[in-house]
């Protein structure tokens, strides 16, 4: 991961512990992909994206999630869930961090199974 994306998920980080959500679990991997950040926001589990771009140029950071990364994302929350007895309550949220101001944009339930 690079220096900015590692930024991004530590101002990501703050920002989630700072709205109350308590962190689980940072960069989550498994053979699917990975998943940023996972907060348990009261009996929720919430799966996070953390996403930096410096510029709307090419659509900026919500666009930059893809059908495709969105199914790895499903994927590998699957995988995180499979070892546990019964799997609580989940969403899937977007952390979009502006590379120039570092100001956080938060979409709740982004992506939908």
């Amino acid at each position: 991961m690079s220096a900015r994306g590692a930024d991004a998920e530590n101002l990501a980080a703050a920002f989630l512990e700072r709205a109350g959500l308590k962190l689980v679990e940072r960069n989550y991997r498994c053979r699917f992909g990975e998943i940023d950040l996972i907060a348990r926001d009261g009996a929720t589990l919430v799966f996070v994206e953390v996403r930096m771009r410096s510029s709307e140029r090419f659509g900026g950071a919500a666009a930059s999630i893809t059908a495709a990364k969105q199914a790895k994302l499903l994927r590998t929350a699957r995988h995180y869930l499979a070892d546990m007895a019964r799997a609580p309550e989940c969403r899937f949220d977007a952390l979009l961090v502006n590379g120039t101001s570092n100001a956080i944009e938060w979409l709740k339930n982004a992506l939908a199974e």
